[in-house]
């Protein structure tokens, strides 16, 4: 063996070993042929908090799980993948975004991100490896955990709140002293209310422990003002939507300077172009983005790129366990602050005998291809099938390849 062969051979026998199983793996030619939708045996009527499941099959028998939307949204969406290559996954979401004119409200969004699950699902089947190794391998070694939840009864808040600690939880999340029995809400008097919570959740999470409250956007801005004042000497870890949403904008920005408590919004927003202006102008700390809302994996990660760009941190709303299982792996090689919001423990459901890992108040990531999720469909059921291209729309592109609207 000349010395030349020798190197060529032992730099091969090098690649073979160091490489990413990804890296000699070529995707399969493959077409969407199918998108079913399902009902869960739990399913979750709040429109925005859908926990439909979706699948996208192709002609080469891969298929992909997802999870959100509704039947109407789905169906139009769908039927733009029909016939469509499913791995050119950012192609096929402006497609989806741009196609119908009018831009896509939340509760289309909401559906474009349930089918890009799907899709990048798939897309991880392909290769055999997770999808958060498509996306630069994990950052961390788990994502932490808070809790939310009130007092059960006979409990006080404190000893809920240590109890959420103790279970390995990095936070506990208190509601704005919702009153139970009644419509009537003074915002005035549950200040005071909340303020008093405060005290008792933080001497429950002890002086090392950390906590969350969500104000559900109850207070205009002067009520948010002296809510935050008198929350800062109990330091909590964010304050979440303390204005009406619809003043975002305009408020944020002025309660970011009067106030030192770290603040969050963002649960009921679309995508990216919802709240940019607030993280470019860290008029929050924290973005409660989740899945599918923001339109799924090729969204989220933009999201996390724009975050990222202005410190800022993600701590997603509460979501469905299939989208729950994909925020590990869109937020796992995220390098900034990370917190889930989990409250569905750590047990199989009956369609999903696997889907998250959670243990001891983190959810960790797994070996297994796609989003990890397995589907048991004999316990869903189907809601309608999409296998016919919808209406001819045309995506122009420029000559550069670039997109434009239809």
């Amino acid at each position: 063996m000349n010395r030349r062969h020798f190197l060529q051979t032992a730099v091969a026998g090098t690649a073979a070993v160091l490489l990413p199983r990804t890296a000699d793996a070529a995707l399969p030619k493959a077409k969407v042929t199918k998108v079913s939708i399902f009902e869960p045996p739990d399913v979750n009527p709040l429109f925005n908090q859908s926990n439909l499941v979706v699948t996208v099959e192709t002609d080469v028998g891969l298929v992909g799980v997802g999870e959100g939307g509704s039947k109407d949204t789905l169906d139009q969406c769908a039927g733009r993948l029909i016939g469509q290559d499913p791995f050119r996954t950012e192609r096929l979401w402006q497609d989806m975004y741009r196609a119908f004119f009018y831009p896509p409200g939340r509760e289309k969004i909401h559906a474009l991100g349930a089918l890009d699950l799907a899709l990048w699902d798939l897309k991880g089947k392909a290769l055999d490896v997770p999808v958060y190794d498509l996306l630069g391998g994990m950052a961390r070694n788990h994502c932490e955990c808070y809790r939310t939840g009130g007092a059960l009864p006979g409990q006080s808040l404190r000893d809920r709140a240590r109890a959420v600690i103790d279970a390995g939880f990095r936070a506990y999340r208190m509601d704005a002293a919702s009153v139970r029995g009644t419509d009537v809400y003074n915002t005035r008097e549950r200040v005071r209310q909340v303020a008093a919570d405060a005290k008792e959740v933080r001497d429950g999470v002890g002086k090392d422990g950390d906590w969350l409250i969500d104000f559900h956007t109850r207070f205009d801005l002067a009520d948010a003002m002296r809510a935050c004042k008198l929350l800062e000497e109990y330091e909590p870890y964010l304050i979440e939507d303390p204005v009406r949403s619809e003043a975002f904008l305009d408020d944020l920005p002025k309660l970011r300077k009067m106030t030192t408590a770290p603040l969050a919004a963002g649960e009921q927003w679309g995508s990216r172009w919802d709240f940019h202006k607030l993280v470019e102008g860290h008029d929050v700390d924290y973005v409660r983005a989740t899945l599918p809302n923001v339109g799924g994996v090729t969204e989220l990660q933009k999201i996390a790129a724009l975050c990222e760009t202005h410190s800022v941190g993600i701590v997603p709303h509460f979501t469905g366990p299939i989208a729950t299982a994909a925020l590990v792996h869109v937020l796992g090689p995220f390098s900034g602050p990370v917190l889930l919001e989990y409250n569905l423990g750590g047990r199989a459901l009956p369609h999903l005998p696997e889907w998250a890992d959670f243990k001891d108040g983190k959810v960790y990531p797994n070996k297994r291809p796609g989003l990890g999720v397995t589907l048991e469909k004999k316990h869903l059921k189907l809601v309608a099938e999409v296998t016919k291209p919808g209406p001819a729309r045309t995506t122009y592109t420029r000559p550069d390849g670039s997109m434009t609207n239809w």
